[in-house]
């Protein structure tokens, strides 16, 4: 990801514009940049690196860059299919990187975190354990409880992903169905002392919920995850769900001494990535305001709040003065319809449902363009990382017989805005910090 050398006019060029200022908070949190401040010193004995998340490949390669070469240094880190940037010539490759799906697992996910969980037996208090977590390591590091199969996860996670539970509610049932996560591969690699790195792509930045907290303590409970395997009305085989009735399948807990020493740093947040679009969007003259690094809720649903917002800006100048630039980011969610008989399912991820709830409430607003992608350059499980809005969208999707209400009905952002050109596609960026959304008001 190479930010444009010269910002866009946002007036002439609006949609470059908004461009420029997600590839700004993508640039911000890259790997490379973030690394340095938080790489404790080698130890006496040697450095074992683990590792899963979108932006593991990344994350890797900067430890290898900024790693001294005379100091041991092996590991594994896994990451999402077609994720490894290309490596820098010269750059010796010191950490194995694999690759596994997202975000249903498979068997080479499972095989990855089989194999880290033997890469950490044996080791000692000399030794050091650097731990390099990034979003999407909750799907790429799956090691089914005892008594679980691979394609029981396989179905609960695709459950979960349809069915519009939260980022958090969905770890929480993942750590207690895991043999890794929620802090087990922590406890894995006891005596070692653990330092972990991690990018937060969640709300709030809690390192539990990142990648389901494989090496922090976890403060949720079987009996939580049993009320949202509930909630959402998701079955698991009988024999787990007793294990979790009876707290059998519980998480190592804060204050545990298995955590003793060790230490977490979070290299990149969305905040971060926030804040220097704002700042891009400041140089190039607009005003420009957070609304939250936070936002939750359903997609479609934040869209319409984020277009009443604009078009309270575009007519009255209020609660922002125009021009300006709103920026918000989070972790939105998606409760997948059943299509109608006969009719195919719809494409698309997070930011295009965004988009497309968006610019069927701004009703063709002028002055109003954005744009919504998620910062791993994915939306969902499409080739596309989100969608622009244009004041022109809805008269143009209607001249080409796009319906907004009947693609919102089948979850099709990606048909909708795939044959009006205004999908956004970068490719993976190999960083991930979840949400990004960019209204420009002129």
């Amino acid at each position: 990801m190479h930010q444009p050398p010269t910002p866009p006019d946002p007036r002439r060029e609006p949609r470059a514009f908004l461009e420029h200022l997600y590839r700004t908070a993508v640039h911000r949190a890259l790997p490379l940049h973030n690394t340095a401040p938080f790489l404790p010193p080698p130890p006496r004995g040697r450095t074992l690196v683990l590792g899963a998340g979108k932006a593991g490949g990344a994350m890797a390669q900067a430890v290898e860059a900024l790693w001294p070469a005379e100091a041991p240094l092996s590991g594994l880190v896994v990451t999402r299919y077609g994720h490894v940037p290309p490596r820098p010539p010269g750059l010796p490759a010191r950490i194995e990187v694999v690759e596994a799906a997202h975000p249903v697992p498979d068997a080479a996910g499972l095989a990855a975190a089989q194999r880290m969980l033997s890469l950490a037996q044996g080791l000692t208090p000399d030794d050091l354990v650097l731990c390099l977590i990034s979003g999407g390591g909750s799907a790429l590091l799956t090691l089914p409880a005892e008594g679980l199969e691979l394609q029981d996860k396989q179905r609960i996670n695709r459950e979960l992903l349809a069915s519009g539970a939260t980022i958090a509610e969905m770890n929480c049932v993942r750590k207690h169905l895991s043999r890794i996560k929620g802090g087990r591969l922590a406890a894995a690699c006891a005596p070692a002392p653990v330092v972990t790195l991690t990018i937060s792509d969640v709300p709030g930045d809690d390192p539990s919920i990142i990648a389901s907290g494989p090496t922090v303590p976890d403060a949720s409970s079987c009996a939580d995850a049993v009320a949202i395997l509930s909630r959402y009305g998701i079955a698991v085989p009988g024999a787990i769900m007793s294990l979790l009735e009876q707290g059998a399948l519980e998480t190592p807990k804060p204050g545990d001494a298995v955590f003793a020493g060790h230490a977490v740093h979070l290299i990149a947040t969305p905040q971060q990535s926030l804040q220097a679009a704002a700042d891009a969007a400041r140089a190039a003259g607009l005003a420009a305001h957070i609304l939250s690094d936070e936002i939750e809720g359903e997609s479609r649903e934040v869209g319409k709040v984020h277009a009443a917002l604009a078009r309270a800006v575009a007519r009255q100048g209020q609660p922002f003065a125009r021009p300006c630039v709103i920026l918000s980011g989070g972790e939105t969610t998606v409760t997948v319809r059943k299509p109608a008989p006969g009719t195919a399912p719809g494409r698309g991820g997070r930011a295009g449902e965004f988009c497309l709830g968006l610019a069927q409430a701004l009703q063709g607003q002028p002055g109003v363009w954005a744009l919504a992608a998620d910062t791993d350059g994915i939306d969902g499980v499409e080739d596309n990382a989100g969608a622009f809005v244009a004041p022109d969208t809805l008269a143009r999707a209607a001249a080409a017989g796009l319906k907004a209400d009947a693609h919102l009905q089948r979850n099709d952002a990606y048909g909708f805005f795939d044959p009006l050109g205004d999908l956004l596609v970068t490719g993976p960026t190999h960083t991930n910090v979840n949400d990004f959304r960019a209204l420009l008001v002129l």
